[in-house]
């Protein structure tokens, strides 16, 4: 396993993070908790120690069950949880009040099983509370022992200045990334450089479009998020335009002997310092998949190819 150091902090963690969305059980189709937790065990087997939730995924059952499946090893990994989303009642809105903060954190501790979180993170930043007020609230909760440190999400490079008298109270930084949405690559350097936090991406594998599994007739139930237009990957020239990616990683993945998913994050671990990806999983083969990026270097003439590719259809009929 590769390990980095997230800045601002003292805590080390794997360069892959499984991502526990899906453990909450809702828009992903079927799942079942034991593959959940059997895979939770062959993340901790290669090495993998650090592990992404938040109270809105499966209102909270994705804690739950990462709690389960962590058992007795919690205080051997790192644990990030977000807030901000309050979904319910049918309706979901952003919320970053402090009163709200503390509530918000205190459920999750409780659903987790611990009385600390690693890394609290803003999920989306609400716009109408005054930042200094969220960090307040963060920097109060750190000094009670609730957590250790905290990061930002999803904040729009119209907002980064707002956030730069914070920057040292801040570990990481997240927002979508991967060779399918290269539409906040600048937000994200741009934090890493200006605030000087960690990167860290999610989509990695653009909702599985990025693993090879799926082809044009690519059709998903109504309870998969993915049948839905608004996940462009699945849909229309997006997906064209995908799985002409995909069959580049193709030649790739055999050049390298790695499955077509683990070259997708290989890219993103060399193409950005210091990074780490986050990857839901399901089970354990997905696991043990997506662990094969890890330990090896893409070669620069490949990166370069699947930057230019992913950038534009245009270029895949010039090379």
């Amino acid at each position: 396993m590769e390990y980095v150091q997230l800045r601002h902090s003292d805590l080390t963690v794997s360069r892959l993070c499984m991502g526990c969305c899906p453990m909450g059980g809702y828009g992903w189709g079927e799942t079942h908790e034991e593959s959940f937790i059997a895979a939770i065990h062959t993340a901790l087997e290669q090495g993998i120690n650090f592990f992404d939730t938040a109270d809105t995924y499966g209102l909270g059952q994705s804690e739950i069950t990462l709690a389960k499946g962590l058992g007795n090893q919690r205080k051997d990994v790192v644990i990030q949880s977000k807030f901000g989303v309050r979904a319910g009642r049918g309706r979901t809105v952003i919320d970053n009040a402090p009163d709200y903060i503390e509530t918000a954190l205190n459920g999750t501790l409780e659903r987790l099983h611990t009385d600390y979180l690693d890394l609290y993170v803003v999920h989306y930043w609400d716009q109408k509370t005054p930042i200094a007020d969220i960090v307040g609230t963060l920097e109060r909760l750190r000094e009670k022992g609730k957590i250790r440190y905290f990061g930002i999400s999803n904040i729009r490079s119209a907002h980064m200045t707002q956030w730069l008298p914070f920057a040292a109270s801040l570990t990481t930084a997240q927002y979508e990334f991967s060779l399918s949405c290269r539409t906040h690559e600048s937000e994200l350097k741009e934090a890493a450089r200006f605030l000087d936090v960690s990167p860290l991406t999610w989509g990695s594998l653009g909702q599985g479009i990025l693993t090879g599994k799926y082809d044009a007739s690519a059709s998903f139930g109504a309870d998969d998020r993915r049948s839905r237009e608004i996940y462009i990957n699945f849909h229309g020239d997006k997906l064209r335009h995908n799985l002409q990616i995909v069959e580049r990683l193709r030649t790739l993945a055999e050049r390298y002997q790695r499955p077509v998913a683990a070259c997708a994050l290989r890219f993103i671990l060399d193409y950005l310092d210091h990074s780490i990806v986050m990857v839901g999983i399901k089970n354990p083969d997905q696991l043990n998949a997506n662990a094969q990026a890890i330990g090896w270097t893409m070669q620069g003439q490949d990166l370069r190819l699947l930057d230019q590719i992913s950038r534009s259809p245009a270029m895949l009929e010039e090379i």
